[in-house]
Parts: structure tokens; C-alpha cells; sequence
């Protein structure tokens, strides 16, 4: 069966960090990523890292701030968040493909999400 359980999620304040963890767990993935979905908006494409090469892709809204990495060996994801502004408050949900084998920006690539975890910024 498998698993993607988010962790990392809370408060914290504008200009802070947070680090978000997905472990993955039941077969191995093409590629995995993070999706987010902010209070009376669409979900939208965050950052992606295919499993094997580690190429990346992030959202153009990012201009840097967050990084997405892995670890093989724990079959954890990672996304570190920095200088954190307040319309960076969302969901955030952990996302896996096992059948395209490409980074995707669209979210029905990925046929696996995580419960989510969320990430508040206050002012």
C-alpha cells in the first residue's frame, strides 16, 4: 500500500523558514513533488524532482525561495521554505508518479497525494 505522510507543517512568521518532509512508502516513484492549495483558491503547482537524476522545477512564483530535495535511502522528499511571505499560507500536499516518468507542473500527473500538511504565515 502506499503511503506519502507530510510533516513539517505550522506557524511561523514572515521572513522565517519551515521544511516540509514527505515520507513515501509501498513501491518505488518516477518522480515526486508539492502541490498547494491556499483558503478559496485553486491548488497550484509548487516544486518537482524526478527519483532518479534529480532534475528539478518550481513554480515561477518561487524566484528562488524554496528548494525541493531528496533522500534515496529514506525515500523522503524535502521542501525547504525561506523568507516565507504571508500568501505562502496553504496547504501543502505531497504528490508521486509512477506512471508518466516526467516532471509535470499539472496536477493529474501524479496519481499519488499525501493528506497534507499545513503552513500558516502570519505578518
Amino acid at each position: 500500500q502506499v503511503q506519502l505522510v507530510e510533516s513539517g507543517g505550522g506557524l511561523v512568521q514572515a521572513g522565517g523558514s519551515l521544511r516540509l518532509s514527505c515520507a513515501a512508502s509501498g513501491r518505488t516513484f518516477n518522480a515526486m513533488g508539492w502541490f498547494r492549495q491556499a483558503p478559496g483558491k485553486e491548488r497550484e503547482f509548487v516544486a518537482a524532482i524526478s527519483w532518479s537524476g534529480g532534475s528539478t522545477d518550481y513554480a515561477n512564483f518561487l524566484k528562488g525561495r524554496f528548494t525541493i530535495s531528496k533522500d534515496n535511502a529514506k525515500n523522503t522528499v524535502y521542501l525547504q521554505m525561506n523568507h516565507l511571505k504571508t500568501e505562502d499560507t496553504a496547504a501543502y500536499y505531497c504528490v508521486a508518479d509512477t506512471r508518466f516518468g516526467v516532471l509535470s507542473r499539472l496536477g493529474y500527473i501524479y496519481n499519488y497525494w499525501g493528506q497534507g500538511t499545513r503552513v500558516t504565515v502570519s505578518s
